[in-house]
C-alpha cells in the first residue's frame, strides 16, 4: 500500500450483524441448545441449523431426558423474531417459514465412546480435533484482544443496539463490519497506530437517508476511540443499496463464521465451530479454555500475546498435545519451555474439568453466537476471566 511506513504493517479483520444468514443460524442452534439445557443439563447436542428464502432446517443429533418438552420448531421461530425477521421484506417472516426438522437422538456409538458408563472424571473428548485459543496486550486488560476484532464486533453490536432501540429507524437486522489497522512493529511485538480503512455495509429501508453520515456518527465515532481515527478511509455501503437481506439475499448455516467467533484471523483456526453443540464437544469448550489459558497468561505479564494449541482423540480425556507460542514476547528470563511448565501446573485439559471450571452446563450460550465468544466483559464468560497464576 502507497505511503506504508518501514516496520508498519496493515491487518483486517470482519465481523457480522445477528441478521447475517450464518449468524442467524448460530443463535438458533445456540437458543435450542439453551432450551435443552434448562430441561437437562447434562444434555448433548449436536445441532445445525440452514436457511434460505422462506424456510429454516434443523439438523443434527440430540440425547437429553425430558426431550419432548423441547419445541424445536418453536424455539426457532422465536428467535427469528427476535433477530428482527418478521416480514419477507425484511428477508425472513418468522411465522409463515416452512420449518424442516431432522434431528434424531444422539448415535449409541458417540454415546459409548463419550460419556456413557464412565465416571465424570472419564468423560472423553467429543470428537477429535485441534482447538486454538490466543491473546495480546493491545487493547485494554479486560479484552486483552485484537483491536481489528474487537472493534468490529462492537461495531456491529451497536447497530443492532441503534436499530431496536429505534434511533435508527431504517435499519434491518442484516449486516457486515471491517476494519484495516496499521500496526507498527516494535521488537517482536505488534502495537496498533491507526485504523486505515472502515467498510461497514448495512440492510436499511428503501426510503433511508443520510446513511453514511449516520452511520460514522452514530457507529464509527461512537466505538472507535478518535486517537485511531487519523486519515482513516471510509466505505459505507459501497455497493450502493442494501434493502434485502438475510435469507433472502444469502443462504445461511450454523458454523460458517469460524473466524468472525475467534480472534478475526489473527490466530490459526482448527476447522471445528462453537454454536449449536454443548460443552462435551472439545470444539467448543477446548477452544474456551485455550483462550482461557491464553488470557491469563498475558494478564500475569509473562508475555505480551500469545497463542495456545490443544488436541484431543474421541473417546480419551487427557489432550494428545498442549503447546505454546509467545511470538518472541515472553517475559524476560522466561522461555517458551517455560510458559508450557506454568500452564502444565496450572490448568488441566480434561473435558470434565473444562466443564467444571468454566462451568459450562448453564444454558448461556445463545448470547455468544453473536458479535464474538471472546474479547467481551461478561460475567456468564467464565472463559474471559483470567485466572491466577502460580509460577
Amino acid at each position: 500500500m502507497e505511503g506504508k511506513k518501514k516496520n508498519h504493517f496493515y491487518f483486517a479483520s470482519e465481523s457480522v450483524g445477528e441478521g447475517h444468514p450464518d449468524k442467524l443460524c448460530d443463535q438458533v442452534s445456540d437458543a435450542i441448545l439453551d432450551a435443552a439445557l434448562e430441561i437437562d443439563p447434562e444434555a448433548k447436542l449436536g445441532l445445525e441449523t440452514a436457511t434460505k428464502t422462506g424456510m429454516l432446517c434443523l439438523l443434527g443429533e440430540i440425547r437429553m431426558k425430558n426431550r419432548d418438552q423441547l419445541d424445536l420448531e418453536q424455539i426457532a421461530r422465536r428467535v427469528c423474531k427476535e433477530v428482527g425477521f418478521t416480514s419477507d421484506e425484511v428477508g425472513l417472516n418468522s411465522e409463515t417459514m416452512n420449518v424442516i426438522i431432522n434431528v434424531p437422538d444422539q448415535a449409541n456409538e458417540i454415546a459409548n465412546a463419550v460419556h456413557e458408563n464412565k465416571t465424570e472424571e472419564e468423560l472423553g473428548a467429543g470428537d477429535q480435533g485441534i482447538m486454538f485459543g490466543y491473546a495480546t496486550d493491545e487493547s485494554d486488560s479486560e479484552s486483552l484482544h485484537p483491536l481489528t476484532h474487537l472493534f468490529c464486533n462492537r461495531m456491529a453490536e451497536k447497530l443492532a443496539e441503534l436499530r431496536k432501540s429505534g434511533e435508527i429507524a431504517w435499519l434491518r437486522p442484516d449486516c457486515k463490519t471491517q476494519i484495516t489497522m496499521e500496526y507498527k512493529k516494535e521488537g517482536n511485538n505488534v502495537v496498533p497506530i491507526r485504523v486505515h480503512n472502515i467498510l461497514i455495509s448495512t440492510q436499511h429501508t428503501p426510503e433511508a437517508e443520510d446513511i453514511e453520515e449516520t452511520i460514522k456518527e452514530k457507529v464509527i465515532n461512537e466505538v472507535i476511540p478518535s486517537k485511531y481515527l487519523v486519515d482513516t478511509q471510509y466505505f459505507i455501503n459501497p455497493s450502493g443499496s442494501f434493502t434485502m437481506g438475510g435469507p433472502e439475499a444469502d443462504a445461511g448455516l450454523t458454523g460458517r463464521k469460524i473466524i468472525v467467533d475467534t480472534y478475526g484471523g489473527w490466530a490459526p483456526h482448527g476447522g471445528g465451530a462453537f454454536s449449536g453443540k454443548d460443552a462435551s464437544k472439545v470444539d467448543r469448550s477446548a477452544a474456551y479454555y485455550a483462550r482461557y489459558v491464553a488470557k491469563s497468561i498475558v494478564h500475569a505479564g509473562l508475555a505480551k500475546r500469545v497463542l495456545v494449541q490443544v488436541s484431543y482423540a474421541i473417546g480419551v480425556a487427557k489432550p494428545l498435545s498442549i503447546h505454546v507460542e509467545s511470538y518472541g514476547t515472553v517475559k524476560e528470563g522466561y522461555t517458551d519451555d517455560d510458559l508450557a511448565d506454568i500452564i502444565d501446573s496450572n490448568f488441566d485439559f480434561r473435558p470434565f474439568n473444562i466443564i467444571k471450571e468454566l462451568n459450562l452446563k448453564r444454558p448461556i450460550f445463545r448470547k455468544t453466537s453473536t458479535f464474538g465468544h471472546f474479547g467481551r466483559n461478561d460475567p456468564d464468560f467464565t472463559w474471559e476471566k483470567p485466572k491466577e497464576l502460580k509460577f
